[in-house]
C-alpha cells in the first residue's frame, strides 16, 4: 500500500504560474528578479491557507536555480532545485517562530546568516510565524535584518500583521496576499478531481469552496474529507450532510412560503432544520444571505457579485422575479434586525419564530389556516322539550330610535327609513392623541368630522384662584419625598400667563441655583402634575429669578447675615450678643 499524501500537500504549487489567487504578487516578484533589484527582507502577511509560505519557497527556489526559465521559472533539474525537492537544501532555512520565540534561537539563527551557501547565490531565511517572535527577540532580530550579509535574504510570513513592530515593518518590502476567491478555488478544485477521477458536480465544488472561507488549503481539506466519505462519485446531497450545511432548498421554500403568507410551512421548516442539529443564529444568517442573493439577481449589472454555479443563478433569477425590490429590502431588514437581537432574546426559538411570521405578513393577509370546526349540541329527542331561549338583553350603549307616527302611503315621507346613527364614542382626554380603527384602515372620511367636536370641548380649566390650590396639592404629595421642592411650590410666586392659547405658569424663585435645578429636574413633573389636576392637554412651565427691591437690598440666606443685620438693627440685641459673648455663626 502506497503512502497516502494529502491534497494540500500533493498538489502544492511549485512555480508562479501554477500559483493560484495572487497574480499581482507572483507577477512582482519575477520582475524583481529579472532586473536583479533583489531586497534584502521581504514580509508576506494575509489570512491563513493562501499561500504566504508557499510563495516565500518558490521564491527561494527561483532566485538560486542555476538555469531558470524563459519567464524566470525554476527548472527543477539543477543540484538546487533537486536538493530543494528531496528536503536536503542548505541554501533555503525555514523556521517556525511560535516554537523557536527566544533571543537565543535568535542569535542561533544570527550566527547561521554568517555562513555562505554552498549551493546556489542566495541562503534564503524563512520565518513563518513571525509574529509570535517575543519583545526581547524582535530587538536583538532588528540589527541583523537591516544590514545582513549580501548572501542573506529574509522572508518573514505572517496572519497577523498588527502584532509586528513598526521598527520591523519599515526595513521589509510588505506583501499583503488577499482571500481566494470562489471561482479560483472551484476552478482548482476541479482539475484535482479530474487528475484523482472524482466525479462531482459544481454546486458541491461551490459548497466546499464557501465552506473554506478564501482558503485554498482549507478547500482541499475539505475536499479530502469529502470524498473519504463518498468515494469517487460525489453527490450534493452527501456533501451537505457530511459538512453538515443547510441546504439551498430550504432557503427557496422560505421565501415562497413568504410571498405566499403561509407562515404555518415557515414554522415547520424552521422546526426542521432545529431538528436536524442546525444553529439557529447560522440559519438567520443562511437566510440573510439568500436574500441578498436576490436582490444581486434582480439587480442587473451585478452578476459579477453573485458567486454561484450557473443552475443556481437560474434559480435565483426566477425567484426573484416573482419579488418586489421593497419586498426584498424589507425582507432583509427584518432578518439582520433578527440576527442583531438574537444574542439578547431571552426566548431565541420565539425570536426567530415571530420574524418568521412578520416576513409572511410583509406581502399581506396571511394565508388562511383550516381552523377545526365547532362542535354542535346534539339535536333534543321527542321527549324532551327545548329549554326556551333567553330574551335579548338590549346592550348598555344602545340607544332606542324615537317612536314616530306612522307618514301615510302617497306622502313623500314614506321613504324607507334611516338605519339609527351610532352612538357618540367616548370623549378622549384633551391633549391625548386618538387613534381609530377608522384611521388604520385608511377611512378617513369617517373620522374627520369627530375632531372639531372633540377641539371644542377641550377647554383650559385653570385660573389664578385654581393654580395655588394645585401647586399646594402638589407640594402635598412632595412632602414626604421631596421635602424642599415642597418648601419651595408653596413659598413660590407665581404667575399665570397664555401664550399661543396655551397657558404659561411662570414660577419666581431667589436664585439663578434654584431656577437652573427646576429646569434641568422638575418642570417636566410639574408640568405633569398640573395637566393631571388641570384636565389639561399641554401647559408650558417658565422659571424666572425674583428681580431685587429697588432699594437695593440684597436678600439673605444665610443664618449668620440674617444675623448680623438683626443686631445693626436692633441695639439691645447687639448688646446682649456683647454681653454674654454669644457666637452668631
Amino acid at each position: 500500500m502506497s503512502q497516502y499524501i494529502v491534497s494540500a500537500r500533493k498538489y502544492r504549487p511549485d512555480s508562479f504560474g501554477t500559483l493560484i489567487g495572487q497574480d499581482t504578487i507572483a507577477r512582482t516578484l519575477s520582475n524583481s528578479i529579472k532586473r536583479g533589484q533583489l531586497a534584502h527582507a521581504y514580509l508576506f502577511c494575509g489570512p491563513r491557507g493562501v499561500g504566504k509560505t508557499t510563495t516565500a519557497r518558490i521564491f527561494a527556489k527561483m532566485i538560486n536555480c542555476s538555469s531558470p526559465g524563459p519567464d524566470m521559472e525554476p527548472c527543477g533539474h539543477c543540484e538546487s532545485c533537486v536538493s530543494f525537492q528531496e528536503g536536503r537544501s542548505y541554501c533555503i532555512h525555514e523556521m517556525d517562530a511560535a516554537s523557536n520565540n527566544s533571543v537565543d534561537d535568535m542569535k542561533a539563527l544570527m550566527d547561521k546568516v554568517q555562513v555562505p551557501p554552498q549551493v546556489g547565490k542566495y541562503s534564503v531565511y524563512i520565518i513563518d510565524e513571525v509574529h509570535m517572535l517575543s519583545q526581547a527577540a524582535f530587538n536583538a532580530f532588528l540589527k541583523t535584518l537591516e544590514e545582513p550579509p549580501a548572501h542573506a535574504i529574509f522572508i518573514l510570513a505572517t496572519t497577523e500583521k498588527h502584532k509586528i513592530l513598526p521598527t520591523i515593518l519599515s526595513r521589509c518590502q510588505t506583501y499583503d496576499f488577499n482571500r481566494i476567491s470562489i471561482s479560483d478555488m472551484v476552478r482548482n478544485l476541479r482539475g484535482i478531481a479530474t487528475k484523482e477521477g472524482i466525479t462531482i458536480d459544481d454546486e458541491s465544488l461551490h459548497v466546499i469552496a464557501m465552506k473554506a472561507d478564501g482558503a485554498m488549503r482549507d478547500a482541499l481539506t475539505i475536499f479530502d474529507q469529502t470524498v473519504a466519505f463518498c468515494g469517487t462519485d460525489v453527490h450534493y446531497a452527501d456533501v451537505i450532510r457530511n459538512l453538515n450545511v443547510l441546504d439551498y432548498e430550504y432557503s427557496f421554500a422560505l421565501v415562497d412560503d413568504f410571498l405566499s403568507g403561509n407562515y404555518a410551512e415557515a414554522l415547520r421548516s424552521f422546526d426542521q432544520i432545529l431538528a436536524k442539529g442546525f444553529n439557529a443564529l447560522h440559519f438567520v444568517a443562511s437566510l440573510s444571505t439568500h436574500l441578498r442573493d436576490l436582490i444581486v439577481s434582480r439587480t442587473g449589472g451585478l452578476d459579477a457579485l453573485l458567486e454561484l454555479p450557473d443552475s443556481l443563478k437560474k434559480r435565483y433569477a426566477e425567484q426573484a422575479s416573482r419579488c418586489s425590490l421593497g419586498f426584498l429590502y424589507e425582507a432583509l431588514n427584518t432578518t439582520t434586525a433578527c440576527e442583531a437581537g438574537y444574542k439578547a432574546a431571552v426566548n431565541p426559538r420565539l425570536h426567530i419564530e415571530f420574524m418568521l411570521m412578520k416576513l409572511s405578513f410583509l406581502q399581506g393577509a396571511p394565508a388562511s389556516v383550516p381552523v377545526q370546526a365547532p362542535v354542535q349540541a346534539p339535536a333534543p329527542t321527542p321527549k324532551e322539550k327545548p329549554a326556551p331561549a333567553p330574551a335579548p338583553v338590549p346592550a348598555p350603549a344602545e340607544i332606542p330610535a324615537p317612536v314616530t307616527a306612522p307618514a301615510p302611503a302617497d306622502s313623500p315621507a314614506a321613504a324607507p327609513a334611516e338605519a339609527p346613527k351610532p352612538a357618540p364614542r367616548r370623549r378622549a382626554r384633551s391633549g391625548a392623541a386618538s387613534l381609530s380603527i377608522e384611521n388604520l384602515a385608511g377611512n378617513e372620511e369617517s373620522a374627520a368630522p369627530a375632531a372639531p367636536a372633540e377641539a371644542a370641548d377641550a377647554k383650559p380649566s385653570l385660573s389664578e384662584e385654581q393654580l395655588p390650590e394645585y401647586l399646594k396639592a402638589i407640594a402635598k404629595e412632595y412632602e414626604a419625598t421631596q421635602a424642599r421642592f415642597a418648601s419651595l411650590l408653596s413659598t413660590t410666586r407665581t404667575v399665570l400667563g397664555e401664550e399661543e392659547g396655551i397657558p404659561v405658569v411662570t414660577l419666581f424663585v431667589k436664585n439663578v441655583a434654584q431656577k437652573k435645578w427646576i429646569e434641568d429636574t422638575k418642570a417636566r413633573e410639574l408640568q405633569n402634575h398640573l395637566c393631571r389636576l388641570a384636565h389639561l392637554g399641554r401647559v408650558q412651565i417658565a422659571v424666572e429669578v425674583e428681580p431685587v427691591d429697588e432699594s437695593g437690598e440684597k436678600p439673605l440666606y444665610m443664618p449668620e447675615e440674617q444675623a448680623r443685620d438683626l443686631m445693626e438693627k436692633n441695639a439691645a440685641v447687639h448688646s446682649l450678643v456683647s454681653t454674654f459673648g454669644l457666637d452668631v455663626k
